[in-house]
């Protein structure tokens, strides 16, 4: 599943101390990434790009660079669960990547890695996901996957709803948007994730320091 729509607002970041505190695994078999992860999260998000059969060559490319390294590390720095890893005999299985933005929560990607694919993962993962979510911040799960692909009928489970089918929509091609409701009770809205230079220096450092 794809959402390939601009940027990731985000409400203001937590502390980094919080966040990696908070990064501890919760029931089921799903824990939030550490950046630690990032470098495999990363090869393995050129990979199911790479390997799809349901997006052209300038869209693998755009979205490659547009989920990369450094804005990895923003979200899971923001808050670690908008990165979830889905784990399998104690071992990274797969990964979720969400992003706020506005009062809706975004799925980018849902993946099973090949090796340890299996129905059920999948099926936990996303159960996951939305019961952590379900916590009052947001209006809605929102994602976008293109006609044709199997995970339509894993969203239409889920109770996920098939809001349109938009039309020569991203370099020309149609995308099925979905829409799962929830019940928002926070007051106020996130505002943006934007690093502006500053975050761009910092994020360079701790990438040269590997942290």
């Amino acid at each position: 599943m794809s959402d390939i729509s601009v940027a990731a607002p985000a409400r203001p970041a937590r502390p980094l101390a919080a966040t990696e505190r908070k990064a501890a695994r919760t029931p089921g078999p799903v824990r939030a990434a550490t950046l630690a992860d990032v470098d495999l999260i990363y090869q393995r998000v050129c990979e199911v790009i790479d390997t799809s059969p349901y997006y052209s060559d300038l869209f693998k490319t755009f979205e490659k660079q547009r989920l990369n390294k450094r804005y990895l590390r923003s979200l899971i720095k923001a808050d670690p669960w908008y990165v979830m890893v889905i784990v399998a005999d104690n071992e990274p299985a797969g990964f979720m990547i969400t992003s706020p933005q506005y009062g809706a929560l975004w799925l980018h990607w849902s993946y099973i890695f090949p090796e340890k694919r299996r129905a059920s993962l999948a099926m936990a993962g996303l159960k996951s996901l939305i019961r952590h979510f379900d916590n009052g911040r947001f209006h809605k799960i929102a994602t976008y996957t293109k006609p044709g692909n199997p995970a339509v009928a894993l969203l239409h489970r889920f109770k996920f709803d098939h809001i349109c089918t938009l039309e020569n929509h991203i370099f020309g091609e149609d995308y099925m948007l979905f829409e799962k409701p929830l019940n928002k009770t926070e007051q106020g809205y996130d505002m943006g994730m934007g690093v502006g230079l500053m975050g761009r220096i910092k994020e360079r450092i701790l990438s040269l320091l590997h942290l």
